[in-house]
C-alpha cells in the first residue's frame, strides 16, 4: 500500500440470534426471549449497552497505543505462504489492536493463488466463503470483467465502490468474520482504500449517543432488497438484520453495513435514520481513525472484515488491476475480544 498500507459465525438458524441488549428482546430462532429467561449460551460483552463499566475499560483499553498511521499496520514478510513465528505474531499483535494488518512480501506480481489461501490458514481461518461468483477454489477474482454474470456486479468494474462491510447481504448464519485482500498487479491510476476499524466506528457512534447502538442493532435495522435476475427469478431472498450484532459464544462485535443508496433499506424511524447519517457523516469526514493507502505487488490486507471502500481507477496497457479477496465465515484465531482483554472477564 503506498502511504505505507474458533471465531463466530453467527450460527443462527432462522433469526439473528444475537444478544442485542440484557433489558431488550433476544431473538432465539425467530422466538422472542425475555432477558428474565436462562441465557446459558453467550458471555459478558463490552459491546453489551448494559455492561458499561465493561465498556468503559474496553474503550481505555483499545485507545492505548492505538495506531495513528497506516505505516503502524505494516508488516514486512518473506513469503506469505511460509510465515514466520515472528511474521505471524506481528500480524495478529496488529489484528488484535486494530482488527486489520497490512503486510508487504516479497512475492511481488506472483499470480500463485496460494498465497493469500496459505496466509489464512495460517491466521487461523478456514471457512471460506464459496460465493457464487468466486472463482472455483473460492478466492475472488477482483478485476475488471466485460462479459458474463460478473460484469454487472461493481467491484469487477472500475467503479468507486462506498464504505461497506464485505457480505452485508448475507444471511444470518454467513456473515462474513475476516477479509483479506492480495495484491497481484495495481491499477495504473487510482484503487485507494479507506480503512476503519468498526469497533472504533460502534465507539464513535455509542459515545456520541447509546440510542444510536440500540438502533442499529434492532433486527429490523437495515433491510436489503431481494436480488431478482433479467427473468424475474428471486435468486436472492430479501434479507433484514441488524447492523451491529454480538456474538453469544465470544463477544465479539460483527458489522454489517453498506452506504450505498440503491440496495439497501433503512428502519424508517427517527433514532435509526439519526445514527445512519451520523455514521455516514463520520466515514465521509477527516477522522484520524481512517486509514488511506493502496495495495501494490505483493501487499495485502489480513482483517476481522473492517469497514472499507474502493476510489475508481484506471487500468493502461502494462497495469491490468487483479486483487484477490478471501472471505471467511469464522475470525481470525486469537482475535476474540476477551482474549485480547482478559481482563475485562475478571
Amino acid at each position: 500500500m503506498v502511504d505505507a498500507l474458533d471465531g463466530c459465525a453467527l450460527r443462527v438458524e432462522k433469526a439473528w440470534g444475537t444478544v442485542l441488549h440484557k433489558q431488550n428482546i433476544i431473538l432465539d430462532q425467530g422466538k422472542a426471549m425475555t432477558a428474565t429467561q436462562p441465557q446459558t449460551d453467550h458471555v459478558n460483552s463490552p459491546f453489551d449497552l448494559a455492561n458499561t463499566e465493561m465498556y468503559e475499560a474496553w474503550c481505555q483499553s483499545k485507545l492505548k497505543d492505538y495506531p495513528t498511521s497506516l505505516a503502524d499496520l505494516v508488516v514486512t514478510i518473506k513469503d506469505p505462504r511460509k510465515l514466520t513465528n515472528e511474521e505471524r505474531e506481528e500480524l495478529l499483535k496488529r489484528v488484535q489492536k486494530a482488527n486489520m494488518a497490512v503486510y508487504v512480501a516479497d512475492t511481488g506480481t506472483d499470480p500463485d493463488r496460494d498465497i493469500p489461501l496459505k496466509l489464512a490458514s495460517q491466521m487461523g481461518i478456514f471457512g471460506l466463503d464459496h460465493n457464487w461468483l468466486a472463482d472455483d477454489d473460492g478466492l475472488t477474482s477482483l478485476t475488471v470483467v466485460d462479459e458474463g454474470a460478473r460484469r454487472n456486479f461493481i467491484p469487477y468494474s472500475n467503479r468507486t465502490i462506498k464504505w461497506h462491510t464485505d457480505g452485508y447481504y448475507n444471511t444470518a448464519d454467513k456473515q462474513i468474520q475476516s477479509l483479506n485482500l492480495h495484491c497481484v498487479c495495481p491499477s495504473a491510476t487510482g484503487g485507494e482504500n479507506q480503512l476503519m476499524d468498526h469497533e472504533i466506528a460502534y465507539m464513535e457512534l455509542r459515545n456520541k449517543n447509546p440510542e444510536y447502538i440500540r438502533a442499529l442493532m434492532a433486527p429490523d435495522a437495515m433491510t436489503i432488497p431481494a436480488r431478482i435476475d433479467d427473468g424475474g427469478t428471486t435468486v436472492r431472498a430479501e434479507e433484514a438484520g441488524p447492523v451491529f450484532s454480538i456474538c453469544p459464544k465470544t463477544g465479539n462485535l460483527h458489522m454489517r453495513y453498506t452506504i450505498r443508496e440503491h440496495n439497501v433499506i433503512w428502519k424508517d424511524d427517527a433514532i435509526t435514520l439519526e445514527a445512519v447519517q451520523y455514521l455516514e457523516d463520520l466515514l465521509n469526514g477527516d477522522s484520524p481513525y481512517i486509514f488511506r493507502g493502496r495495495l501494490e505487488p505483493g501487499m495485502g490486507l489480513v482483517s476481522t472484515n473492517v469497514i472499507h471502500d474502493r476510489a475508481g481507477f484506471e487500468d493502461d496497457e502494462t497495469h491490468t488491476r487483479l486483487l484477490y479477496r478471501a472471505r471467511y465465515y469464522d475470525r481470525i484465531a486469537g482475535t476474540d475480544v476477551l482474549d485480547v482483554y482478559p481482563e475485562l472477564s475478571q
